[in-house]
């Protein structure tokens, strides 16, 4: 493998017990083609307690750690590239574990790559139980094996980071920040291919009401309408989401209580069913794939009433707050 080029692994971290596995999964699958470091990037806001480094065994001695102290992955993945001395970056999200001849496919991938390649993306396995249907969180979670770009397994030229300034630290979460930074990688002349390597991504423990949070991605949506243009779904391969479907129901909910107010009692009735007919739908598009079980359907019910509203509200601040947006460097 000495032929293969030389890459350092970039993994960020808020301290999650998921990081033990990850590290020890890396060492595992990096015996063929080791990685000149891994850099882990600590980005808890408040550090309580070490790190599981230990859990990197042979690589131990190649670890090095950094602190951005809660900025967000964006940023710590920022800090962890702009150490890199490799010709190659792989970013691994601190929640995935990769196999055990990983390290020999990506020395295949990064060998392929022609130097008009920016970026080689890895490709993610989601294990769903086998004896029941998978919940709401884990279809969504499935979902990522066929997410481009994503930077739970990506290796992006270290000259392509440079070039394109890496990611853009106005994306807080770890939403949107990828397909971000490989638009910009596209529009900088770099082509963007997928690998042979696989990673194993496990489904995260999660409460029945964390679609809720996860409507924060709408205002992520809205800065990406603002950078991109309105066709970004298609260029960054993405699924588009139930934005417009939770704006009518969301609408049909104002306007029965305004109608409602006003004395309007028929438009109101009809607003009514409308909005009830709208959300039916949506808890019984997310119901009936799942297990069914009681707990699971109560979760759908609730949440189903209320991600609407909340995905509007998301997407209305996005619009505000980034209405002067330009894209990264100043290119339009």
């Amino acid at each position: 493998m000495s032929d293969a080029p030389a890459y350092t692994v970039v993994v960020p971290t808020i301290g999650r017990p998921c990081l033990a596995e990850c590290l020890r999964a890396l060492a595992e699958g990096t015996v063929e083609h080791t990685p000149h470091e891994v850099v882990v990037v600590d980005d808890r806001p408040a550090p309580e307690g070490g790190l599981p480094l230990e859990s990197a065994g042979q690589l131990l001695d190649r670890v090095r750690t950094l602190r951005t102290g809660g900025k967000g992955p964006a940023a710590a993945r920022n800090a962890g590239w702009r150490t890199v001395r490799t010709p190659w970056t792989v970013f691994l999200d601190d929640d995935v574990q990769v196999l055990p001849d990983w390290s020999r496919h990506l020395a295949e991938d990064l060998r392929a790559a022609g130097p008009d390649t920016g970026g080689v993306q890895g490709r993610l396995r989601v294990p769903l139980p086998a004896d029941r249907r998978p919940t709401d969180w884990e279809r969504t979670t499935k979902g990522l094996e066929n997410a481009a770009w994503a930077t739970a397994d990506m290796a992006y030229r270290t000259e392509a980071l440079l070039r394109t300034g890496g990611f853009d630290e106005r994306f807080p979460r770890a939403f949107r920040e990828d397909a971000d930074l490989a638009l910009r990688v596209q529009r900088a002349g770099w082509n963007l291919t997928r690998g042979t390597r696989i990673t194993r991504h496990p489904v995260r423990p999660a409460h029945w009401w964390a679609s809720l949070p996860a409507q924060r991605g709408n205002a992520d949506d809205a800065l990406m309408n603002r950078l991109h243009g309105r066709d970004w779904w298609d260029r960054a391969q993405a699924p588009r989401g139930r934005l417009p479907r939770h704006l009518v129901v969301t609408g049909a909910a104002l306007a029965a209580t305004a109608c409602a107010l006003a004395g309007r009692r028929r438009t109101a009735t009809a607003c009514a069913a409308l909005w009830t007919l709208g959300t039916a739908e949506f808890a019984l598009a997310r119901i009936m794939p799942g297990p069914r079980t009681a707990r699971e359907v109560a979760g759908m019910l609730g949440t189903s009433v209320l991600i609407p509203p909340l995905a509007v509200r998301h997407w209305l601040r996005g619009l505000v707050r980034h209405r002067n947006a330009r894209p990264l460097g100043g290119a339009g």
